[in-house]
């Protein structure tokens, strides 16, 4: 990566020694709620809820012998807790622990995550408001259109973000779920109470019914609005990597003093934060179906889905956030080049203006299949002699016929695409 990753609070939460305290945390939290119905005495309960300082490297080597992490975690805390130690992950099993902890690190991640999508819509706020008013040519298929403007343009984005953040939030209050339900989910020594309470310690809410573990639909939920809000970065990125091509040339990335492009051109200045978003995206959704296909696993449970998400966990979660926060420099960094613009919005002839003609006559009655003849004749003929569109159509007689030259005057007015800009910017602007 071109820049370097800075965010420690991000990736320490993916630490094992992070995943240690959170499993720690649950097993507490079950500790206390059961020292609450009498089983667990409290002078027992007051030597678990101890801290605890975890040797990763001890709890490695004792799951070297174990083979299993839960149990390599239990035998340590025996070890550093003493006699009141048998009383941790009494009626639990590991799924319970596991898991519970696991929507911990990832409501923590998801917090992040965002707090992000805020410090990016502000940037596009800010870019949208800037640029109102710069009304640039559209294109579908790649191919002049319509004129539209740059505040159309960023304020689009802002609404598609919007939706995105509001997406991972449910996402994120959908993995606020905790499971303290037994081996296969039906509480053969703890009890609903004690899962409810040791959820509410935890900030969590209990799982309205578990099997061994808490259903993966929660968690696919979760990456695949990651993964649709990775694809909006890409949208945001590809258009601007379009608009940064040296024919196009009507925005330029940050470039700092002192950077290279190419080390064979030393003329290159490429859109390098965009195109590395672009494939950082990609993973971020491939991971997404990494997701889904761990939603079916055999009966209660097998163990399929761990060694996935070991993996797509932290790497989705720092890569979005990552992500957004690079998204936000290059927003930040964005140079605009409003004579670019606007020789890009004349570079067809004014051929856009076909529509306001066809409309207009229209209106003054002429059939809609006879109009569209005669417009598209007078543009086809722009295109291939590259005489400018209006002047074709003020010389044909036909049209001249229904359209007088001050209706011709206002049908070519730019500024008639711009005429809605602020109320739709300003209803867009006004979301939350």
């Amino acid at each position: 990566m071109i820049e370097r990753y800075s965010r420690k609070e991000m990736a320490d939460i993916w630490t094992l020694e992070n995943r240690y305290r959170c499993w720690f945390k649950v097993e507490q939290a079950v500790c206390r709620a059961w020292c609450e119905q009498g089983v667990i005495p409290a002078a027992d309960l007051e030597n678990i809820l101890a801290d605890v300082d975890f040797d990763v490297e001890k709890i490695l080597e004792i799951e070297q012998v174990t083979r299993h992490d839960i149990i390599a975690f239990l035998t340590f805390l025996e070890q550093k807790i003493g006699p009141s130690a048998r009383f941790i992950h009494l009626g639990c099993t590991s799924s319970d622990i596991v898991d519970t902890a696991m929507a911990l690190q990832m409501v923590q991640a998801g917090e992040m995550i965002l707090a992000d999508f805020d410090m990016v819509l502000e940037a596009i706020r800010e870019l949208t408001l800037a640029n109102q008013g710069l009304v640039c040519i559209g294109r579908s298929h790649g191919i002049h259109a319509e004129p539209t403007t740059y505040g159309y343009k960023f304020a689009g984005f802002y609404a598609e973000f919007l939706r995105d953040k509001k997406r991972f939030a449910d996402a994120l209050e959908d993995i606020r779920t905790g499971k303290i339900s037994g081996a296969v989910g039906t509480y053969t020594v703890v009890t609903p109470s004690i899962e409810a309470r040791a959820c509410e310690l935890l900030g969590l809410k209990p799982d309205i019914i578990s099997t061994q573990i808490i259903q993966r639909d929660r968690y696919a939920h979760y990456f695949t609005a990651l993964a649709i809000a990775a694809g909006t970065v890409e949208r945001i990125c590809v258009e601007l990597r379009h608009l940064q091509r040296t024919e196009v040339h009507e925005v330029e990335e940050g470039f700092a003093k002192g950077q290279k492009g190419s080390s064979a051109m030393p003329h290159k200045r490429n859109p390098i934060s965009a195109e590395n978003m672009c494939g950082l995206a990609r993973v971020i959704r491939s991971n997404a179906l990494a997701s889904l296909e761990n939603q079916a696993l055999w009966h209660e449970r097998d163990i399929s889905h761990s060694s996935v998400e070991r993996i797509i966990t932290p790497d989705s979660t720092i890569l979005m956030d990552y992500v957004l926060h690079r998204l936000t420099r290059l927003i930040k960094g964005l140079r605009i080049l409003p004579e670019n613009v606007e020789r890009n919005l004349w570079g067809s002839y004014g051929l856009f203006f076909s529509q306001r003609v066809l409309t207009a006559l229209i209106e003054k009655g002429m059939p809609r299949q006879q109009a569209y003849v005669a417009v598209q004749k007078r543009a086809m003929e722009s295109w291939e002699t590259h005489r400018p569109f209006p002047e074709l159509i003020r010389s044909d007689e036909d049209i001249r016929g229904h359209l007088s030259p001050e209706e011709l005057d206002a049908v070519f007015d730019v500024k008639h695409y711009s005429r809605f800009e602020s109320e739709i910017v300003g209803r867009v602007l006004a979301q939350r």
